[in-house]
């Protein structure tokens, strides 16, 4: 698998996945529509060539884009849809404060955190598609530094790196009520105990947030 190249996009089906809050201890499901996504995260190497700039501090073209705000991620999916001759899937009016999907558009963007979840699991009902240090880098494993991709055994739809390696910004907000403009994150990073790493785990951040196991993957939408 050439990583520095262009994302290799899977066909994920239609489905339902039930997402969870431990927080509120919440539950609720959520329908998807057929939709595209890349099968591992964004590489270092990849990031460079769409955004004329190396990303985070890490060197080496197959480790994963880290030091990635959400920000960058979305300016990011906009560059790579425009090379590629797609409509990019976000606006940004208002001086660029905010940023609009728009939905109908058939560039990359963002995985919605129940497409990341259900892309996760593929149709897997535990904490995990695999024995962790099978599938995962996490901090029993990764020597405490960043790792290259598809370097962990596929989840079964071939999804490489879904746990573990980085954290994968997701278009939803957190909980707007109270974390304001919080973006979700999902998958647990190379620095996270096993605990983290699990299909249902949430976690938010700022989206000026800049960390050293936060990276992204990209999707799109099927045309219907």
């Amino acid at each position: 698998m050439d990583t520095s190249a262009g994302p290799e996009m899977i066909d994920v089906p239609a489905g339902e996945v039930v997402l969870t809050d431990r927080r509120t201890q919440r539950s609720w499901a959520v329908g998807l529509a057929p939709y595209r996504l890349a099968a591992h995260p964004v590489t270092q190497a990849f990031y460079a060539r769409i955004a004329d700039r190396q990303p985070g501090a890490a060197q080496g073209d197959r480790l994963p884009a880290e030091g990635v705000s959400w920000w960058d991620a979305v300016r990011f999916c906009n560059a790579l849809s425009r090379r590629e001759g797609y409509s990019p899937a976000y606006r940004f009016p208002a001086g660029g404060e905010e940023a609009e999907w728009d939905t109908s558009a058939d560039g990359y963007r963002l995985p919605t955190e129940a497409e990341w979840e259900y892309a996760c699991r593929a149709g897997t009902t535990g904490p995990r598609y695999g024995p962790l240090d099978e599938i995962a880098w996490y901090r029993g494993n990764s020597e405490e530094r960043l790792q290259e991709v598809c370097g962990k055994r596929p989840n079964p739809w071939g999804f490489h790196d879904t746990l573990g390696s980085v954290w994968e910004w997701c278009w939803d907000l957190y909980d707007a009520e109270v974390y304001g403009t919080y973006r979700v994150l999902r998958g647990g990073g190379w620095f996270d105990e096993h605990w983290s790493c699990r299909a249902s785990v949430r976690r938010r951040s700022h989206p000026t947030f800049r960390v050293d196991d936060v990276g992204f993957r990209v999707a799109r939408t099927v045309a219907r």
